[in-house]
């Protein structure tokens, strides 16, 4: 990863930067499966975590760098502010991985300085080359980013880089950490550090920026442009605020766009060679799993991944489409992995068959997670004569990636009607083992759950948003429901699909009921172990 590259490094931090999204939090597990399954998408690096952050990302980066971190797989990184207690802990983390990277940051605008940091700018030049020389003793690929890069002064900026490349940085991360560049001007920072940091040529220069004035792709390709050869993305975009520049977007613009971009790679124009490593076929798979797993559901006219990207309504674009794709459409959905819904399995099927369907899908499930997707497969196909790969989806990220069960829904009985007042009865086993029911009056059919849900956990929670829809078409289409509480300032997310959406509305809400009670827990455990240390 230290040569320079022929092409784009795809640097992904939906596990580090992504997981920041309010309500995205992942568990170990399921940070285990995206990193799986970003592996086999091609990415060059996951930045897996922050390691120094708390025990939990710790345990995480670790565990992804030794399962995921094998010699033909991605380089594992761990985020550490430049301190020795995180450069330290980023270190041990990452140590399984064959090829491990530590990214150290450090603020250089002179806000961040003034108010943040509260140190001059020789002070930071100082602590950012000792930090970086301190990271390099532990692995060979250091990253440094200079945190908002974009209002920093361009002249202290270069002499910060040429200081930690001199110190052994081998990537130089350039961010735009508030999401206010334009693209021409982040192309003309790219441009200036390559002309004006003398040791540039000893180092790859990456980017970073959010989309909080929707300009992030458009900025990182014009920093390509320019010269920069590293891009740090989220699959769907996601991270902090607006989010981040979205992989799918940035992989299939240079792919789509490649003779426009090959002559700033010094090819030839019409070179049909990629620019990426990336296996295109498999942006919408990943899309799914991490849109499922952090509850972060995509819109549909996302470019690339939405539901409609390839969807046409307007009667001459259908007439255009049906004479030949290209009068409206500039790339295959096949090309993403996005095919029309097949009908696979039925009730009768096997399970056999199902696990090599699964496995076609890209999932490898334990004995375990195996046998609870295949009872509800065959659940789900007495009521539904047509099982598509979407519902297979569906059917397996519900029954192996939820929360811990705390709490577990026993029963869930509805009455309600157009003259009638919203009812629910609610049986739920807690904690301990104990049975409770209870029923509530809402103002419709989930009101009414979740009240009675409430009313028998006694857990304090806000909710703030509930999120219904389709998995596919049709009158006995699967409905994923997805829910969002907050305590007093986190959020947790709840997933659930179903047949019967009153149903996947109760599950989701207790899924979320128990990543909440969880957290708690572990919080107080985490006290009483320290006030007895103390």
């Amino acid at each position: 990863m230290n040569s320079k590259p022929e092409g784009i490094i795809i640097f992904d931090t939906t596990l580090r930067d992504g997981e920041q999204s309010p309500g995205a939090t992942l568990n170990i597990d399921e940070k285990l499966t995206i990193a799986k399954q970003l592996a086999r998408l091609g990415v060059d690096v996951i930045e897996a975590g922050f390691a120094f952050a708390s025990p939990g990302d710790f345990e995480a980066v670790q565990k992804i760098a030794e399962v995921v971190g094998v010699e033909d797989g991605p380089v594992i990184c761990s985020l550490a502010r430049s301190r020795h207690d995180d450069i330290k802990a980023a270190a041990e983390a990452i140590k399984p991985a064959a090829k491990g990277r530590i990214h150290t940051f450090l603020a250089t605008s002179d806000i961040h300085l003034q108010y943040k940091l509260k140190k001059t700018r020789s002070e930071v030049l100082e602590i950012a080359g000792e930090m970086v020389a301190y990271a390099k003793s532990f692995v060979q690929d250091v990253e440094f980013s200079p945190e908002d890069a974009g209002r920093s002064d361009p002249e202290f900026l270069y002499e910060v880089l040429e200081r930690v490349i001199a110190a052994g940085a081998t990537t130089v991360n350039i961010p735009d950490t508030v999401g206010f560049i334009t693209p021409s001007e982040f192309g003309a920072l790219i441009k200036g550090i390559k002309e004006n940091v003398p040791n540039i040529d000893q180092a790859i220069i990456s980017v970073h920026g959010h989309n909080d004035l929707g300009l992030a792709v458009a900025n990182f390709l014009e920093a390509v442009k320019n010269g920069a050869r590293q891009l740090e993305c989220t699959i769907n975009g996601i991270g902090e605020r607006a989010g981040n520049a979205a992989l799918e977007e940035l992989v299939m613009a240079l792919h789509v766009r490649r003779q426009y971009f090959n002559p700033f790679f010094g090819r030839p124009v019409e070179s049909e060679k990629a620019l990426t490593n990336i296996d295109t076929r498999q942006i919408y798979k990943t899309s799914r799993l991490v849109s499922n797993l952090t509850g972060m559901l995509v819109q549909p006219n996302k470019a690339i991944v939405g539901a409609n990207a390839f969807s046409h309504e307007s009667g001459i674009h259908q007439d255009g489409v049906l004479k030949n794709k290209l009068t409206y459409e500039i790339m295959d959905a096949q090309l993403i992995g996005l095919t029309d819904n097949q009908i696979v399995l039925g009730k009768l099927s096997g399970r056999n068959a199902f696990r090599s369907r699964l496995q076609e899908l890209g999932y490898d499930l334990s004995e375990s997670d195996l046998n609870k997707a295949f009872v509800r497969f065959k659940d789900i196909a007495d009521k539904k004569k047509e099982i598509s790969d979407r519902d297979l989806e569906a059917i397996v990220n519900d029954e192996t990636q939820q929360a811990p069960d705390l709490f577990k829904l026993e029963l869930v009985q509805i009455s309600c009607g157009s003259n009638a007042r919203p009812t629910a009865t609610i049986t739920l086993r807690l904690p301990d083992g104990a049975e409770i029911t209870d029923a509530a009056i809402g103002t419709g059919p989930v009101d009414a759950i979740y009240k009675a849900i409430n009313r028998i956990a006694n857990v304090p929670n806000q909710l703030i948003e509930y999120s219904v829809q389709s998995v596919t078409a049709g009158i006995d289409a699967i409905g994923e429901v997805t829910i969002r509480l907050k305590d007093e300032n986190r959020i947790f997310t709840g997933h659930a699909a179903n047949t019967d959406i009153i149903v996947a509305s109760a599950q989701a809400y207790v899924n979320a009921l128990n990543r909440l009670y969880s957290s708690m827990h572990s919080q107080r455990k985490h006290a009483q172990m320290a006030s007895q240390e103390t």
